[in-house]
């Protein structure tokens, strides 16, 4: 198996809930050593999100924590300082998701580590940055999702905002958290030192915007909800087939005429009501109907098929379990089976990034609470079993 990219590099995450989370999951998977810092007793809120349970163990933990080792440190106390310095003496980056300056107060902040431990990278991620009038507030991916604008761009035209139906705010998050701590080492392979990587989910939700952010900083024009349509881009929504939902996308006019050729619409190719894509947005409620009445007339595996093979973007609105079950996933690797020691043969979503030269690590269960609190205490730090047994009896590990 060839090593994945990050070997031979550690990383102490000190997050829980997602964000910071699915942060250190990319990096694990790429070979990374992640030590999960834990609170005794009780760890990451999302070992009590549930259910569903599997094992005693929360899904929701489940997802994002696999590759990991789990070390339960209560480091407020002078003991466990210690311990948490001496791995951050060790570490390569440091990952944390606190409120900004809950860390500073402890003196773990990177303008207190950075001189003590200069190759150090301080990772943040936090609701809106570590600077501004408004930085000291949680963040809260609902939040996020709301005062960034994405549910003013999300729902039914005429329906009310909606949040998506996952915590993107904090997942595009921990993938920007990531993507700045590999420029960082990129960056110290050069120069030696570390540097401080500082992420907010506010921002975070800016850069997602792209074009609806440019439609509006260039017109002044608010975006509008367009349901499962396109502002921009017709016929490209979800259509009823005879027998469930499909998604037809069609982003040019040369598949806007192959389209009217397998639908048997080949009268309105040439009509210029709908000749280029700018005339068929302008007359999308005309357009829209009878796109939708064609379409109701075969099952949604028929126009699959029939589409696809006249190179025309489709696909069947499916649900997880649909999507989960789908041989493609499997050609591509990207669902696993990890053994857990309390919930057994468990299967996970892989990494999505595929490397030429180098392999995701896709074979350590994510950790039981404290399961290498012992031996990251005794193989790394040094300490004998009975300090360790007088640290777990002191509530420190």
């Amino acid at each position: 198996m060839t090593a994945g990219v990050l070997t031979g590099i550690t990383v102490l995450d000190l997050t829980r809930v997602m964000s910071g989370p699915y942060c250190t999951l990319m990096l694990a998977d790429m070979g990374a050593r992640v030590i999960k810092v834990e609170r005794p007793g009780r760890g990451d809120d999302t070992r009590a999100w549930g259910p569903p349970f599997i094992g005693g163990e929360s899904a929701y933990f489940l997802s994002v924590n696999r590759n990991k080792e789990s070390l339960t440190l209560d480091f407020k106390k002078p003991d466990g300082r210690r311990v948490l310095d001496a791995l951050i003496d060790g570490a390569d980056v440091l990952v944390e998701n606190f409120r900004p300056g809950a860390l500073e107060r402890l003196g773990l902040d990177y303008a207190s580590l950075a001189s003590r431990v200069p190759r150090l990278i301080h990772a943040s991620i936090s609701g809106y940055g570590q600077t501004g009038p408004i930085a000291h507030l949680a963040g809260i991916d609902a939040v996020a999702q709301a005062e960034g604008g994405l549910m003013s761009v999300t729902g039914d035209a005429d329906g009310k905002p909606f949040r998506l139906g996952l915590p993107i705010s904090d997942l595009v998050s921990g993938l920007f958290a990531s993507q700045g701590i590999l420029l960082a080492l990129l960056q110290r392979s050069t120069t030696g030192v570390g540097q401080k990587v500082d992420i907010s989910m506010l921002d975070s939700v800016a850069a997602l915007l792209t074009y609806h952010a440019s439609a509006y900083l260039a017109t002044g024009a608010e975006p509008s909800r367009q349901g499962n349509g396109h502002g921009s881009i017709v016929p490209y929504d979800t259509f009823d087939a005879r027998d469930g939902q499909f998604v037809l996308a069609i982003g040019n006019d040369d598949q806007w005429r192959r389209f009217c050729a397998v639908a048997d619409l080949a009268a309105l190719a040439p009509d210029a009501r709908f000749a280029t894509n700018p005339q068929r947005v302008a007359h999308r409620d005309l357009l829209q109907p009878i796109v939708a009445r064609v379409l109701r007339t075969r099952d949604r595996a028929d126009w699959t098929m029939r589409l696809r093979e006249a190179g025309i973007p489709c696909g069947p609105v499916r649900t997880v379990g649909e999507f989960l079950d789908d041989p493609q996933l499997q050609a591509r690797d990207m669902i696993g089976t990890v053994h857990h020691p309390t919930a057994g043969a468990l299967r996970l979503v892989g990494s999505p990034i595929k490397l030429s030269g180098a392999t995701s690590r896709g074979d350590r269960p994510p950790p039981t609470l404290g399961e290498h609190t012992e031996s990251i205490l005794v193989k790394d730090l040094g300490y004998t079993a009975e300090q360790v047994e007088d640290l777990r009896q002191r509530g420190v590990v």
